[in-house]
């Protein structure tokens, strides 16, 4: 049978790389996952959320190349780029043309790891990236990202969107991200989300979803925040709840539930692990019990589903 949710059949060998993008001065640090047995594999990127890192998901990136999969992801130039960074004593007008040098970064970033991977660079001799079979994946920010790209590259066949952001109301100080889907082709994509997501709530995924013009399903994850799309789910959640926001964001920790009343990491890695899965597998390499997995919902109690082509 079909099983999406255990590792695969391959090893995995990981490569860290650092990429310099001369026209727009930068410099990234890249990491790579590969199948160690050689042949050509479909390419998937990972895009992290805002201020991460390219590490914020291994559990899903690991597991995506043990199926066979190359995977990448990149530190973003809101973590690269010297220039990008905030600075306490920024005005309101500096702040705000930050913001929008960052979003403005996002695409080009994944546009430039995709033409460094397809080139083969940092990937063993005997592993070879299919530039016909290309995803991409990315969590809050980088789910946002994800939606995105396509927009401008039509080298991306398929999307896994973990807890994106890109709704048209957001909350206060989150980033105020907007979305075309001016696609012009079927780009296949799931959307993964949290019932209890406090910084981009369930309704703004059912409105993205809504406006998705593609082939589309969502599933979503009961008794989950935002942080249960990461590595170290409970303690990452339990920091940010903790932590000492701004006061356009102090709503955050005070209204995230304690880490002990929600699902646990290990259930919430298991139920992006699976679904990303069948999804790619059913996009990019057409695999017919993916499909049929997907469309019966995994059988997987703790999610429900919505899905229109």
């Amino acid at each position: 049978m079909y099983d999406p949710f255990g590792r695969g059949p391959f090893g995995v060998e990981v490569r860290t790389a650092e990429w310099a993008d001369a026209p727009r001065n930068r410099s990234f640090l890249c990491e790579l996952w590969s199948p160690v047995v050689p042949g050509t594999y479909p390419v998937i990127l990972f895009s992290h959320h805002s201020g991460g890192h390219r590490r914020a998901a291994t559990f899903l990136c690991t597991h995506l190349s043990s199926h066979g999969y190359i995977v990448a992801a990149l530190d973003h130039s809101e973590v690269s780029a010297l220039d990008l960074r905030g600075s306490p004593d920024a005005t309101p007008g500096q702040k705000a043309a930050r913001i929008q040098a960052v979003i403005g970064s996002r695409v080009p970033d994944v546009c430039f790891l995709l033409d460094r991977v397809l080139s083969g660079a940092a990937l063993p001799a005997d592993v070879h990236p299919d530039p016909e079979r290309i995803g991409i994946v990315g969590h809050s920010f980088g789910g946002w990202t994800a939606l995105a790209a396509p927009e401008t590259d039509p080298r991306f066949r398929a999307i896994v969107a973990l807890a994106p952001g890109g709704a048209s109301n957001p909350r206060p100080g989150i980033l105020p991200l907007t979305l075309t889907f001016a696609w012009g082709r079927d780009v296949p994509v799931l959307y993964l989300v949290a019932d209890g997501d406090v910084c981009l709530p369930l309704a703004g995924m059912y409105e993205l979803f809504g406006r998705t013009p593609s082939k589309k399903r969502m599933f979503i994850l009961r008794r989950a925040d935002h942080m249960h799309f990461m590595d170290n789910v409970e303690e990452m959640h339990e920091s940010t709840r903790k932590m000492n926001f701004p006061e356009e964001l102090s709503w955050i920790s005070r209204e995230m539930r304690p880490v002990d009343e929600l699902c646990s990491g290990e259930e919430a890695h298991k139920f992006v692990r699976g679904f990303a899965l069948a999804h790619l597998d059913a996009a990019l390499k057409q695999i017919a019990d993916a499909e049929r997995f997907l469309d019966q919902g995994g059988g997987y109690y703790t999610s429900s589903r919505s899905s229109a082509s």
